[in-house]
């Protein structure tokens, strides 16, 4: 078999490349802890030189990138040198003086901070702002894999997600798939809110968006439940809205764990509609559960929405009358065309920031 050289050709440049990341990560520490000595030596020769002009403080900074950059054990060696270094300066200088006590005693207590940060960090396998970088990328794959694919002229698609308190990660997500004429999606709601959730998300979003698309769509959710059982979390139940929509037809077909009621709007009534049905229970409770399914029809100018229990629940409150407020507010939207309205839903909720936010809304031209 006949095999292409520029392919073979960007192979081994990949791998060249990748063994010249590897022996510069070798040598980053030690080039690092180095760089920072002279640094520190440089900053004590201008604090003993200048005492009025460069402040005793000017040794934070160093501690600081050390703390944020270096590996534990070379971050101690780093700290053992720059004590020695300011305390040399405080004895050439005036060791008495009480502005070089206390800078001293501030320096001592950021090393102590630092020294934790970088402690914390090591115990997850990461060195320096690997993890914010790494939690970045999660996140970002987690937004890229909930957006909507592209769709057909005559078929239009919105999603909004609102985290608690505007963090950057929410126990709501989405998952889409689409094949042909058949778009699938599942729109999550994991236990917990904010940052606490996240991490749960991240993980299911992954396992579900497998799941997605590569199963009979009758098998989606006791696959999913199947899945969140094997994790035995101590909090780790979630709530999802399953829906396959045929781009063609407009058929639709509906299941539900646990997740409140979705909405269609029908274009020949002009009213919006609660789809009532059997409600499965929540994921990751109780395995090998039955999972009901609904089927419809979207026809022209027809829409279908899907939402989280943050749009809609308020403490003190029936659920039902946060979906009746929630479809108040749609009626009022709706002589303004569909567009903005999954953004409106969600920033008009009664929770506020309290809580997590989602909703998505299909319509067909």
């Amino acid at each position: 078999m006949e095999v292409d050289r520029s392919v073979l050709a960007r192979r081994s440049l990949a791998t060249r490349v990748q063994r010249g990341r590897g022996r510069l990560a070798h040598f980053r520490q030690p080039a690092l802890t180095l760089g920072l000595m002279v640094l520190t030596v440089v900053a004590g020769a201008l604090i003993s030189r200048w005492p009025m002009q460069v402040p005793w403080g000017a040794f934070n900074p160093i501690a600081v990138i050390a703390g944020l950059f270096l590996a534990p054990r070379a971050l101690l060696v780093l700290d053992a040198f720059l004590l020695l270094v300011a305390g040399w300066v405080g004895l050439v200088g005036e060791p008495g003086k009480p502005a070089f006590l206390g800078a001293y005693m501030v320096l001592v207590m950021v090393m102590v901070v630092m020294l934790w940060v970088a402690t914390s960090r090591a115990r997850l396998g990461v060195q320096g702002n690997l993890g914010e970088t790494m939690l970045v990328d999660l996140r970002d794959r987690l937004r890229k894999q909930g957006e909507l694919p592209v769709l057909p002229p005559d078929w239009g698609a919105e999603l909004s997600v609102l985290s608690a308190y505007g963090d950057s990660f929410s126990g709501d997500f989405l998952v889409t798939s689409r094949h042909s004429d058949v778009l699938e999606l599942a729109l999550v709601d994991v236990s917990g809110k904010g940052m606490a959730a996240g991490t749960r998300s991240l993980l299911l979003s992954g396992a579900f968006g497998g799941l997605l698309g590569s199963l009979p769509v009758e098998e989606f959710l006791p696959a999913a439940n199947s899945y969140l059982m094997r994790q035995h979390w101590d909090e780790g139940f979630a709530t999802a809205a399953h829906a396959m929509i045929d781009l063609e037809t407009g058929e639709f077909s509906l299941g539900s764990a646990g997740h409140p009621p979705a909405v269609r709007f029908s274009a020949g009534s002009g009213r919006w509609e609660v789809l009532e049905g059997d409600e499965g229970p929540v994921l990751g409770v109780t395995s090998r559960l039955a999972f009901m399914r609904m089927r419809g029809q979207l026809g022209r100018g027809d829409a279908l929405l899907l939402y989280t229990d943050g749009v809609i629940e308020t403490r003190n409150r029936d659920l039902r009358d946060g979906i009746d407020r929630m479809l108040g507010t749609a009626e009022r939207m709706i002589g303004q065309g569909f567009e903005g309205m999954a953004a409106k839903m969600c920033a008009a909720a009664r929770a506020g920031e309290t809580d997590d936010r989602a909703a998505v809304l299909i319509w067909r031209r």
